[in-house]
């Protein structure tokens, strides 16, 4: 099977740093899901970059008293630090802030107004008397008028999710400096969802079967209830994309319009580095392709319905305007299979009280697996989750290391000491040894199954159920004894073993890829499972930009099951992971909150 899988990943604010509640929400999910697609053999391209025009980044900026893109690239640079070190395998992480993406985005507002999906219109914006400017949305903040919370931001709120009317909030004040803005009218481009709802609608229902219940909600139930009207789709900003129409001048494109279309425009830049201007096409329009748009809960209407609307609506015109010569429709969404939120220690994760635990550092005392483990393992998929450093220690101790490490280094060491270093000839396996191999090849279905539905935490239990059950064989088989009174049975049951732990070496790699990789070398392997990443500089009309890519080349992980052979040469073994002290949750749990 090669079929197309675009994994589209949500695109980082590039105004602070990434914490464990982003890497969890989107970023580690959408990279387990592309390692299992690529192991399949499916032509994976996942894709995201840095939002460098979000009014997040203008807000910082302004505070520091500095440009949008010096903190923009700031913060990129972080991004690009903190993926390669946890191992997220993005085919292309890039910016928005390119000449591809503004070629883009202009482009698809073309085609929206071309085809009549756009129409212009006043409303009414918050001004500021004291700044004599429009204010951006996020540069106000209130009481939500649908829920009460009272630091809302102006577009849509941090508490109940909902997309707000600027216009309803409640006691707006700005955020720069305290002043009560005014409302004033302006004239903006709005996307007419009104026109587009026959249409969006039609593309919800036939996800009803298998999409998750809270995207359902926030976007089929949002429909059924409300019903959808015109958005703006410019801003008058002077950080972003401009409009490209007479008349339109000092506006620019609203972020969250166009930072979507990066989705896009990314894989076409990628298409552009690999020496493929074509292959874009075979993720937006070959009919066996299925994208996946790994976001949080907060992003639902803008990537459920908003940008299935933008695909829709600029539809054709859009490919004829991006060259092609045989103008088709875009491939809408396969699933959006959107995260709830990661709290920590029971209270909302916050930047502003370094409430948070955050990536990079985190990384300058663990290691990455262990991370991953945890995040996966506690995975808000269907409700928020909390991360607590005790348990993030439990786990660690109790079922990464004792479970699995300590299930793959024992035998490892006992098969290197007692067999010279190699596998060890079985003879002819019992009922008992088969039945156990059956069990773990197994597992390359029904984990399979749940990786497929995008079902993470179920998937990683059940190869952990696996590990569990090799742990029980050698406890029946007990080869640490019979090796003293009759080797061959010692033998046939480390063989078993190594074989099991070969295939869950596989069914684990793609939420454990650097342990999984130690354990492929440790078994004799001498070619490794995934490819590599590096960073590379792109120069174009706007400036230099920095991207990180994946390169799958060399890459030997199948999804299938362990053919491991009598005779095969092991390498030394050490431990996969450490045991952490326990006195670590209480050391780390005393840094919550501390500046500086």
């Amino acid at each position: 099977m090669s079929e197309p899988i675009l994994v589209a990943v949500a695109w980082p604010y590039a105004n602070a740093e990434i914490h464990v509640g982003n890497l969890t929400g989107s970023y580690l999910p959408a990279d387990i899901f592309a390692r299992y697609q690529r192991m399949k053999g499916r032509r994976v391209l996942m894709v995201s970059g840095s939002d460098a025009h979000g009014t997040p980044i203008t807000v910082r900026a302004d505070a520091e008293k500095t440009s949008p893109l010096v903190v923009y690239q700031r913060f990129h640079t972080t991004f690009l630090e903190l993926f390669q070190q946890l191992g997220l395998t993005y085919d292309l992480f890039t910016s928005t802030h390119t000449e591809n993406h503004f070629n883009v985005s202009q482009k698809m507002f073309l085609a929206l107004l071309k085809n009549g999906y756009l129409y212009r219109d006043r409303q009414l914006q918050w001004y500021s008397v004291t700044q004599q400017r429009f204010l951006p949305d996020r540069y106000v903040e209130g009481t939500c008028y649908i829920c009460g919370f009272p630091k809302t931001r102006s577009d849509q709120c941090d508490r109940c999710g909902n997309v707000l009317d600027p216009e309803k909030l409640i006691d707006p004040r700005s955020r720069i400096d305290g002043s009560v803005p005014e409302l004033r009218q302006t004239e903006h481009y709005f996307l007419d969802l009104a026109k587009l709802q026959p249409q969006i609608t039609d593309f919800l229902r036939a996800r009803e079967s298998y999409w998750r219940p809270n995207v359902l909600r926030q976007s089929l139930g949002l429909i059924m209830t409300e019903g959808l009207k015109g958005r703006p789709i410019t801003r008058d900003l002077d950080w972003g994309i401009p409009v490209p129409v007479e008349g339109m001048e000092g506006k620019c494109l609203y972020v969250w319009f166009e930072a979507v279309i990066g989705y896009l425009s990314a894989t076409i830049e990628w298409s552009h580095l690999v020496g493929e201007p074509e292959a874009w096409h075979a993720w937006w329009h070959s009919p066996e392709a299925r994208s996946y748009y790994f976001i949080g809960k907060d992003n639902i209407p803008f990537h459920a319905i908003i940008w299935p609307g933008q695909l829709i609506g600029s539809g054709e015109t859009l490919d004829a305007l991006l060259g092609s010569r045989n103008p088709r429709p875009f491939v809408l969404p396969y699933d959006v299979p959107a995260n709830e939120f990661m709290n920590l220690e029971g209270q909302k994760i916050s930047g502003s009280r370094n409430w948070a635990v955050w990536g990079r550092d985190f990384l300058t005392r663990y290691d990455p697996d262990p991370l991953r483990y945890y995040l996966t393992a506690n995975m808000p998929e269907y409700r928020d989750t909390d991360w607590d450093w005790e348990d993030f220690v439990k786990r660690n101790n109790d079922e990464l290391v004792a479970t699995w490490g300590n299930l793959a280094n024992r035998v490892l060491s006992f098969a290197y000491k007692h067999w010279e270093g190699v596998v060890p000839d079985p003879g002819e396996l019992t009922a008992q040894d088969q039945e156990l191999l059956a069990a773990v090849e197994q597992g390359f279905e029904t984990v399979g199954q749940e990786l497929e539905a995008v079902h993470l935490r179920a998937a990683l239990g059940e190869a952990m159920r696996l590990a569990t059950e090799v742990n029980r064989y050698l406890e029946q088989t007990a080869p640490w004894l019979s090796i003293k009174t009759d080797k061959t049975a010692a033998g046939r049951a480390i063989f078993t073993a190594l074989r099991a732990i070969d295939s869950l070496k596989l069914l684990f790699a793609p939420f454990l890829p650097f342990s999984s990789e130690k354990l492929h070398r440790y078994l004799g392997y001498d070619k490794p499972l995934f490819g590599t990443q590096s960073t590379a500089t792109v120069t174009d009309a706007l400036g230099e930009h920095t991207v990180l890519r994946y390169h799958p080349e060399g890459a030997t992980a199948h999804w299938q099951p362990s053919e491991l052979r009598a005779g095969q040469r092991l390498q030394p073994p050490q431990p996969l992971f450490r045991k952490l002290d326990p006195t670590v949750a209480a050391e780390e749990r005393a840094r919550l909150g501390q500046t500086g």
